[in-house]
């Protein structure tokens, strides 16, 4: 009896690893097939909640995790490409796209799964092109899928004859709240409620558990797949939370509803499996799909109240980075090019406080260690490079229209230059963030003389880009030439502190890694600097 229930506990184990294994590979591999769209899908068709839906269901289809489209969610709602409701609509389809997973388990493949691992791998070694590869890791990753579902399957045979198994699926079917907390706990230590539905699908194959049992089992699975949004949004933004609170109530209220009406639910699942002929393993698909459309045809038209709810349990102003341009109307570049001009420098103004801000989010990474720091700078960075683009094609635009003055023509070309300078500094601060990563990565010290040195140049490069902002937004020649001073005060101080820190390495207080880490930085800095200046001047028209 030992060597049975060594044998079942290794079948289990290792066909759930493999199983896991499956799923990421197929994941991975059709998100590589599909390029990098995900994104785009998302941004593009979530105009209205119903697209949502349609959006979150394809994304997890092609990723296989709803976890990973809520993580997705979460930071297009971060970046203000997405609002909470729109987030609500894709959560929900992420809910229904989810149990595609169960459907391809029911369909019974699973001996063939040996000759498609085989394939997927034939198609990984013998194929140099990317997209052969990345369809060789989805078919690999279908067959593992299905490898693993037959070890766990005949790991699971003998507990139909085990007494105390028996008498836990009895106490299930009696008390279904009991099978709710059992597949709630079983998905947030496995994290991924595909697996559940798996492990359940071959539990009621085997016959070693009925109907009234899996179905509870399965509305837990649906509460704890919201872990992983959860977990993901700890220490992230208010609106992060907030998509991850939606996750969880709006499951906790699917469970609720369903858990009352569970003997109207378990008949139709009953009348489905013998009215199609379903096999146990659909049968359980079916009852995973049902719940979810049901539950969003239910919920959808309260999408508004969840928004709502969320944010009274979760209060407070969120600091979103907002991408998309504010002052950019392209009704100006027609009607009057100078109008279109000041728009265009409003916005450009906008995108210099950004550079601003992301240095000083920067400024904290270095100081604190904290990544949400560098998060937020790397989504300030991400939304300068996106009006980098919008500026850049409204001033192409502005021009083309034809018409402009000297004096305008002259100011086009400023802002023009202004842009890729801005884009520069937020390209220097993003180096910046990855010489701290490196930092932390490989726990190089920087000595407290260092850091103060560090931290002088930021406060000085800092005040720098600042006042050539405002120079910029007033178009203030005694804010522009105080920027030109401070310029050479920063070229100074990096001459000053590369000194410093060499006369430290040969005395053998500072490492070779931490040398290159702080030279690094105050390069960057210096190249800041300039960018500022560069912007001075062009309000100096120099």
């Amino acid at each position: 009896m030992d060597l049975d229930i060594q044998k079942l506990i290794f079948e289990f184990v290792g066909g759930l690893g493999i199983f896991l294994l499956g799923i990421k590979f197929m994941g991975d591999g059709l998100q590589k097939s599909a390029g990098d769209r995900l994104r785009d899908i998302l941004d593009r068709f979530t105009s209205n909640p119903f697209l949502g839906v349609l959006a979150g269901m394809i994304v997890t289809i092609l990723i296989q995790s709803s976890s990973g489209t809520t993580v997705l969610t979460v930071g297009l709602v971060n970046a203000g490409f997405m609002t909470l409701r729109q987030a609500i609509g894709v959560i929900m389809g992420a809910n229904i796209g989810t149990t595609v997973t169960a459907f391809i388990i029911g369909i019974d493949l699973g001996e063939y799964a040996l000759p498609i691992m085989a394939v997927g791998a034939f198609l990984l070694f013998f194929f140099k092109k990317p997209i052969f590869n990345a369809v060789g890791q989805a078919v690999f990753g279908f067959g593992s899928l299905f490898f693993g579902l037959e070890l766990m399957s005949s790991g699971m045979k003998p507990l139909r004859s085990l007494e105390a198994f028996h008498e836990l699926t009895v106490s299930m079917s009696d008390n279904p709240i009991l099978g709710v907390v059992i597949g709630t706990v079983f998905t947030v230590v496995v994290q991924s409620s595909s697996a559940t539905i798996g492990i359940l699908q071959g539990l009621f194959a085997e016959g070693a558990m009925t109907l009234d049992a899996a179905i509870p089992v399965l509305f837990g699975d649906n509460i704890g797949t919201t872990i992983t949004a959860v977990l993901a949004s700890i220490g992230a933004s208010i609106a992060a939370k907030r998509a991850a609170l939606v996750h969880v109530t709006f499951n906790m209220i699917g469970t609720t509803i369903f858990l009352l009406l569970l003997g109207v639910f378990t008949s139709y699942v009953s009348y489905l499996q013998g009215q199609f002929n379903l096999n146990p393993e659909m049968t359980i698909a079916f009852a995973h799909g049902s719940f979810n459309i049901m539950n969003t045809i239910i919920q959808f038209p309260f999408i508004a109240g969840l928004a709502w709810l969320v944010t009274k349990v979760i209060p407070g102003e969120d600091s979103i980075v907002e991408y998309k341009p504010q002052h950019l109307d392209p009704i100006f570049i027609q009607r009057s090019s100078s109008v279109a001009l000041q728009q265009a420098k409003n916005e450009v103004v906008r995108m210099g406080e950004y550079a601003y801000k992301g240095l000083e989010e920067t400024h904290s990474y270095l100081a604190t260690n904290s990544k949400k720091h560098s998060e937020t700078a790397t989504q300030i960075e991400g939304a300068i490079n996106s009006l980098d683009r919008k500026i850049t094609e409204y001033l192409v635009n502005i021009s083309s229209a034809g018409s402009m003055t000297e004096a305008e023509s002259e100011k086009h070309t400023a802002l023009m230059d202004s842009v890729r300078d801005m884009e520069r500094i937020g390209d220097h601060f993003e180096n910046i963030i990855e010489l701290v990563d490196y930092k932390i990565s490989n726990k190089v010290q920087i000595t407290d003389q260092a850091m103060d040195d560090l931290n002088n140049m930021f406060d000085l490069t800092l005040m720098t880009v600042k006042q050539s902002v405002h120079a910029l937004e007033e178009s203030n020649r005694e804010k522009a030439l105080e920027v030109m001073q401070k310029e050479e005060e920063i070229d100074r101080m990096e001459r000053q502190y590369r000194k410093k820190h060499i006369i430290r390495m040969n005395e053998g207080l500072c490492s070779g890694s931490a040398g290159i880490v702080f030279v690094d930085i105050i390069s960057n800095l210096e190249r800041i600097g300039d960018h500022a200046v560069n912007i001075a001047e062009d309000v100096l028209g120099e």
